[in-house]
């Protein structure tokens, strides 16, 4: 039985709530009493995703590298729900696997306006609502490759440090309007994810956890569950390790 964490009447965002992580969080949220809003590319997913895990879920067609998407699927959420609370920026890519010099401008810019871009741009039509009500909790899915970073995946790495940057400069812009902003840094999951690597990658990440396995959704999502709660009130800006072992620092 997982601890309870209270989250009773409040708004969820999740981006790429369709599946993996995403997914994971969601239905924790669900289970702590908190209403789902999945915003997902992948619709027909999204929408197969929110009617498995009830009523208390939402899909919303988002494309998070498109602002205007990103403002209407925002609007149709407070409409439907009232406001939001809490922001996931969880939707995200692998890309594919190369060196720095073999991969290409295109890839590049891929994985960096899905990974980076997306946080940037939910948080900026997130934030102001959570100004004007004094209340919101933003949690953004980094990685332990944008702490160390991994060969043959410089766009990855790169993009998700850049994302533990936004996350610490968002924090401290709005430290004093009750909001709190952190990162978390998983190991790999076995999600859709492994798709887009190869075999020789997967075996790479895995042979640098210390704790011999991969971490699983349900885990990442506890850890995301405490970062979205009302007692997550005086860390902020923080990066939240769940490496297995793996983080120097």
């Amino acid at each position: 039985m997982p601890n309870a964490i209270d989250l009773k009447n409040r708004i969820a965002v999740v981006t790429g709530g369709a599946q993996g992580i995403g997914k994971a969080a969601t239905e924790r949220f669900v289970a702590s009493g908190a209403k789902v809003a999945i915003w997902d590319h992948d619709i027909k997913l999204a929408e197969k995703t929110a009617a498995a895990i009830g009523p208390a879920v939402k899909a919303y067609a988002c494309d998070v590298t498109d602002f205007a998407a990103i403002a209407k699927a925002r609007d149709a959420t407070i409409k439907d729900f009232g406001r939001i609370d809490i922001l996931l920026n969880n939707a995200g890519i692998a890309g594919a696997n190369a060196t720095v010099w073999e991969t290409s401008v295109e890839e590049w810019r891929k994985v960096m306006r899905i990974n980076l871009d997306g946080p940037f741009l939910c948080c900026k039509a997130v934030v102001p609502g959570m100004i004007a009500q004094d209340y919101g909790r933003i949690v953004n899915i980094a990685s332990i490759a944008g702490k160390e970073g991994n060969p043959n995946a410089a766009h990855y790495s790169a993009s998700k440090a850049g994302v533990i940057g936004l996350t610490k400069s968002l924090a401290k812009e709005t430290a004093g309007k009750n909001i709190s902003v952190n990162a978390i840094t998983p190991a790999a999951a076995k999600t859709a994810i492994f798709d887009q690597i190869t075999q020789a990658h997967i075996d790479f990440m895995l042979s640098k956890i210390p704790r011999a396995r991969f971490v699983t959704v349900e885990e990442v999502a506890a850890l995301i569950a405490f970062a979205a709660s009302e007692d997550c009130s005086f860390t902020t800006g923080s990066v939240l390790d769940i490496s297995g072992g793996r983080a120097t620092y």
